[in-house]
């Protein structure tokens, strides 16, 4: 049986979906969605939008802006959960607990923090100075969102892949923590459409509403066009050959276009076509491509109670998943129920000793992996890729099952084998001495593992 790989993404609701959002986050979200083994999560981040913004009117409408550019995108509610993050309780309450696993050296190298540091710094103000805790520990909140539905896919522009990492390394701390041998978090990977990962404004930087360098996705056909003719371009007169790799507008194109269409325009620019008819053709292609969806936003807009109903079947959808793996984690941090507890053996005051325990992940390409940490954390060993969760258990349960291990060294880093394949390797040790004591930290280690 194949193992459907599930997707995550959301969007913050503080303002109108733009190009940017549309092919950098939602166009790749809803074409993965459409995938048989695909079971996707998309969601308006009401939440993140708190961070950002104190107006609850614009909060408001981006929300239902949001909502109803997913719908006209094509997004099939009968195939995905669609919620809002805030319709989501046990959102936060995941947020706190991971917020006291988290290691707040992590959450210092978040760039979104550090670029608000190094701004009052600048300034010559104080280096907190408007920083709320909203904004510093916006990972974690990130980190739920994606931890609460175990996500193996997320897909984000490229500025937002460190969040990702960082949901990583917070799942995986509170795995090590709590899980016992149980990995309660999968570990995700960001998912990024190189070609349009990042799209540039009118003025070339990225297009964001915080430079109003947007170009509305649904507003009107009007409305694209004006901000269509505003993209900067360079001096070059009609007639003059331009420049299609250091052209923003081409860039634009370039994301819509197919492979033909592409070819065809940078010929014409080449040749000379003048900047004026090459905004034409960019809003032809656009508003050719979004013509239809356009027309369905508005009507959407003008019937939100539908929209709401929709949200909250989503709402009822997630909370399903949510609700009863929150349980299981409230059970695993000790919130557990006095009831229950009844018959539990008191603690001793002596704890056993952390065991070394093995961590097991999935990488982009969809094969598994494992990793053996000694006790202290340190990684001994980082298994060879294999090609379902099955097959890596199954050599996790040789390893620990106390049969000679065959481990066979080769400069300054060493193997094991099983059946004569090498299944795992270690990192490269500084000398020999260092690798053989490794050698011997793995046999004294998969000795106490625990099952």
């Amino acid at each position: 049986m194949t193992t459907r790989t599930r997707i995550l993404t959301g969007i913050t609701t503080t303002g109108t979906p733009h190009l940017g959002n549309y092919a950098g986050a939602i166009r790749p979200a809803i074409l993965a969605s459409e995938d048989a083994n695909a079971d996707s999560f998309y969601f308006l981040a009401d939440y993140h939008a708190l961070i950002k913004c104190d107006d609850p009117q614009r909060i408001q409408r981006s929300r239902m802006e949001i909502a109803a550019t997913w719908l006209a995108g094509g997004l099939d509610v009968n195939r995905v959960t669609f919620y809002r993050q805030s319709d989501i309780p046990e959102i936060p309450e995941l947020t706190w607990l991971l917020t006291c696993v988290a290691a707040k050296g992590l959450l210092n190298r978040a760039h979104a923090y550090k670029a608000s540091v190094d701004k009052n710094v600048e300034n010559g103000e104080d280096p907190d100075a408007g920083i709320s805790m909203g904004l510093y520990s916006y990972p974690v909140l990130m980190a739920a969102d994606i931890l609460m539905f175990n996500a193996h896919k997320v897909p984000v522009g490229r500025d937002q892949i460190q969040h990702v990492e960082m949901a990583r390394d917070i799942g995986q701390r509170f795995n090590h923590l709590f899980g016992n041998g149980k990995e309660f978090f999968t570990m995700p990977e960001a998912l990024i459409e190189e070609s349009v990962a990042t799209l540039p404004g009118l003025d070339g930087r990225k297009m964001s509403k915080s430079y109003d360098n947007t170009i509305p996705l649904f507003t009107s056909a009007k409305d694209m066009k004006d901000a269509i003719s505003r993209i900067v371009t360079d001096s070059r007169a009609p007639g003059e050959a331009k420049d299609p790799d250091n052209s923003h507008l081409f860039t634009l194109y370039q994301a819509f276009a197919t492979k033909a269409q592409e070819a065809q325009f940078r010929g014409e620019l080449l040749e000379g076509l003048g900047w004026g008819e090459a905004k034409n053709r960019l809003f032809q292609l656009l508003d050719g491509q979004l013509g239809e969806a356009r027309e369905r936003y508005h009507q959407l807009m003008s019937r939100p109670s539908d929209m709401e109903d929709l949200l909250q079947v989503g709402a009822k959808k997630a909370r399903a998943v949510a609700a009863p793996f929150l349980a299981e984690l409230r059970e695993a941090v000790g919130l557990r129920s006095f009831v229950n507890q009844a018959a539990a053996p008191v603690a001793t005051k002596k704890k056993a000793a952390k065991a070394a325990r093995f961590v097991s992940f999935r990488e982009a390409d969809g094969s598994f992996r494992f990793r053996l940490l000694a006790a202290d954390g340190e990684q001994l060993l980082l298994s060879r890729n294999f090609a379902d969760g099955k097959a890596a258990g199954a050599v996790t349960k040789l390893l620990q099952s106390g049969d000679a291990l065959d481990v066979r060294a080769e400069a300054l880093s060493f193997s094991v084998w099983l059946d004569g394949a090498a299944v795992a390797d270690s990192a490269e040790y500084a000398d020999q001495a260092s690798r053989d004591a490794a050698i011997e930290a793995l046999r004294v280690a998969l000795a106490p593992i625990e099952d």
